[in-house]
């Protein structure tokens, strides 16, 4: 085997050249057993169904993304080392080496971002959250920008470029453009934090200040209701967030109050026997709890009467369905007790003379008036 050491290429024997192609190769295959067993070592871990298998399985979804071709210029450096090279040889193959790895540090973010906003993404699905989608992309266009840039500029710091003036510029630039952009970018960052926070979803029915309708879509700028009167109306996502929002799709119970009065000249028996009669009304009907009913307070033309009771669907439909079954039930039972609902009515008495000249009076004073400014004009 002499003969290996007789040939000589670039100052280097055969020799040489066949142990520094041994090492790279014996590296490599280290490399790729190393990868698969980590994998499914991870991969069996994520299986056993622990509070964290979401992230094992991210991990091993990151390590099977690892790219050979970028670990050979790893392997390739530690080859190196047994052949007797130039120093800037050597320099250059460590630069190659730092920026094969950085780029592979790239490709395992960019698969962690990938799984985490596919994984949402799945869930948000199967949670009917539609609107979430297109958000999610954002964040996924917005986290691998970020992910890449930090990337880029590690890179060029390792080959020996003095990114001092371009991170500066790059400071600069981004303060410009973001004064530029500060109302999208707010919109922006508002559908991210209705992603986030889920104030509502697609479907919800909400209300935002006078305007009430079905949410139809959640996009990087705007909110789409779909109102009961058929229009859509479209919201910036920042005033959106910045307004009350009700959201009756998550309501649970309904309270309802409402009131009704009778003549004064109800009978204090059949008066104090009403909160009685909602009761038993409400007993019968379901869905619908009792909560109080009280004689009020005194009216201008009749005795007020409040109730409130619990609707323990939120379904209007149901509640109106209720409420109407209390009405003519109170109708009914009210007939049959003799009590009248009140009306506005107004009482003049005329037993009194003077009472009925002081109208006479005022009568003619404002005819009188009338004819004054009749004749003035």
């Amino acid at each position: 085997m002499n003969w290996l050491n007789d040939y000589t290429v670039l100052d280097n024997s055969l020799q040489a050249w066949l142990t520094a192609t041994g090492i790279t190769v014996l590296i490599l295959i280290v490399l790729a057993i190393a990868r698969r067993v980590i994998a499914n070592r991870l991969g069996a871990i994520a299986k056993q169904g622990t509070t964290i298998d979401r992230v094992f399985e991210s991990l091993a979804y990151m390590v099977r993304g690892t790219r050979t071709w970028l670990m050979l210029f790893v392997a390739l450096h530690f080859g190196l080392q047994v052949l007797h090279l130039p120093e800037r040889a050597y320099s250059i193959a460590g630069k190659v080496a730092a920026v094969a790895l950085l780029l592979q540090i790239g490709v395992w973010g960019t698969r962690q971002v990938k799984f985490w906003i596919d994984d949402y993404r799945d869930r948000a699905t199967q949670e009917t959250n539609l609107g979430a989608t297109t958000s999610l992309g954002a964040i996924n266009f917005i986290g691998l920008t970020v992910l890449w840039a930090l990337v880029l500029l590690t890179v060029l710091q390792s080959i020996g470029v003095n990114i001092t003036a371009l991170v500066a510029g790059l400071g600069v630039g981004g303060i410009a453009v973001a004064l530029a952009v500060q109302n999208i970018l707010g919109d922006l960052f508002a559908s991210l934090s209705i992603v986030i926070d889920k104030p509502f979803e697609v479907g919800d029915f909400v209300v935002v200040d006078a305007f009430a309708g079905t949410v139809e879509h959640v996009g990087l700028k705007t909110t789409r209701l779909r109102a009961l009167s058929g229009e859509q109306l479209v919201f910036a996502n920042s005033d959106l967030l910045g307004a009350r929002v009700h959201n009756y799709k998550r309501m649970q119970t309904r309270r309802i109050v409402f009131e009704f009065g009778v003549l004064y000249s109800t009978p204090h028996d059949k008066l104090a026997g009403i909160p009685d009669t909602v009761k038993e009304i409400l007993d019968g009907i379901d869905n619908a709890n009792l909560d109080r009913s009280h004689f009020k307070a005194f009216g201008a033309s009749s005795y007020d009467f409040e109730t409130v009771y619990i609707m323990q669907t939120p379904d209007f439909n149901a509640y109106m369905d209720v409420q109407q079954a209390i009405n003519l039930a109170l109708v009914q039972r009210f007939a049959e007790q003799g009590i009248d609902f009140a009306f506005p009515t107004r009482t003049i008495d005329f037993s009194n003379p003077l009472t009925i000249r002081q109208l006479a009076d005022e009568k003619q004073e404002r005819e009188a008036a009338g004819a004054q400014a009749s004749s003035t004009g």
